[in-house]
């Protein structure tokens, strides 16, 4: 049988790779609710999830990062334990900004006329393709770290 959890790693990993994987999913259903004119419905549920990322990013992913991989990433950064978070908190810090940014300029006035976007199926065709990168990055990261041949 194929173990998708690893015994070894901290609950919390466990946790928030069930949780990104789940918002993951909900932000595919709300790619399909708006194909299907549920416009009200697919934004509450693209701006939910991507406010419910902010502090799991923030409490968790953030200072895993900081304290695991930044430490010896000048060294390291060859080994795919360094470069592949890496990569995702990059891309990852990307999409959850243009996230934001979408919501504020969908849903609200604060944004000035000179910086929205008038294109939104490009904009957040971008930023689903850009979360779902980070969540497969996600998934290679807690590979790499407490279930592939030779986790630390």
């Amino acid at each position: 049988m194929v173990e998708i959890l690893s015994d070894d790693a901290p609950f919390f990993s466990n946790l928030f790779l069930l949780v990104e994987l789940t918002i993951g999913a909900l932000l595919l259903v709300g790619m399909f609710l708006v194909r299907r004119g549920h416009i009200r419905a697919h934004m509450y549920i693209q701006s939910s999830m991507v406010l419910v990322n902010i502090p799991i990013v923030l409490l968790w992913m953030l200072p895993r990062y900081t304290s695991s991989v930044l430490p010896d990433l000048g060294t390291e950064f060859s080994d795919a334990f360094y470069w592949v978070p890496t990569l995702m908190f990059v891309l990852g810090a990307t999409a959850e900004l243009l996230g934001v940014y979408i919501i504020l300029v969908a849903a609200t006035d604060r944004v000035p006329i000179r910086w929205r976007f008038r294109r939104y199926k490009l904009w957040m065709r971008t930023e689903l393709v850009l979360w779902w990168s980070v969540l497969l990055l996600g998934v290679a990261t807690y590979y790499l770290w407490y279930l592939g041949p030779g986790y630390r």
